[in-house]
């Protein structure tokens, strides 16, 4: 059902065999996570934030919370982390990925963890990064907390098109505290127009390598 590929950056990603798509781009995986969650996301949310709150749709192979994690040991902020995925890889897939020898062997039990733990358990990755897991569907999962940063890291509209659409983004908006915002490697022009209708404030800003634009979509006061 998966297979590994090994993009330009010499980080993994994985091929779903079954959705025909591949998990990251070609041009680089660990390089297109950094650019468009953590450069974009991350980064503009503690310009805002005293602490982060961070949702991932799409948690996939864990690489998106993992740099997330390595980028904290410099920023030094109290991260809560979810991540809701519906469809998760076995851990004997994400064991074969190489992050941990690329990114250091100090993040090898954080990676397990991720992998391995309990689904809807808060768990302690680092003494200020606490993680949780949902075995969720976003259209599905009803939640009251406010988040200042959404990583959308769902497939493509192509692939997931019941992710892309208004009432979803309407959702995120409600999702959002005023300043928060959303980062996506999809810039086409429709998902920037739904972005518009749930009431957010679209930026295109140029995008990983290989790609010309991404998008950051802020809850504005």
């Amino acid at each position: 059902m998966y297979s590994i590929v090994n993009t330009d950056d010499g980080s993994h990603s994985l091929y779903a065999e079954h959705l025909k798509e591949q998990y990251h781009s070609k041009n680089g995986a660990i390089n297109e996570s950094n650019h468009v969650f953590i450069q974009a996301g991350l980064h503009f949310a503690i310009k805002h934030f005293a602490n982060i709150h961070i949702l991932e749709i799409g948690l996939g192979t864990g690489l998106n919370t993992i740099l997330s994690l390595k980028e904290n040991k410099s920023l030094n902020k109290n991260i809560q982390y979810n991540a809701l995925e519906p469809f998760p890889i076995q851990k004997e897939i994400a064991q074969q990925l190489n992050y941990v020898s690329l990114l250091g062997s100090e993040f090898e039990s954080a990676f397990e963890k991720i992998h391995s733990d309990e689904w809807g358990k808060e768990i302690e990755l680092a003494p200020d990064f606490n993680f949780k897991k949902l075995l969720q569907k976003l259209e599905d999962w009803e939640n009251d907390k406010k988040y200042n940063l959404i990583y959308f890291d769902a497939f493509s509209p192509a692939t997931q098109p019941e992710l892309w659409t208004k009432s979803v983004f309407e959702k995120i908006a409600g999702l959002l505290m005023d300043n928060g915002c959303l980062v996506t490697y999809c810039a086409k022009g429709e998902v920037k127009r739904l972005l518009k209708s749930a009431g957010l404030v679209v930026e295109s800003l140029p995008g990983p390598i290989g790609k010309r634009e991404m998008v950051r979509a802020i809850k504005q006061l």
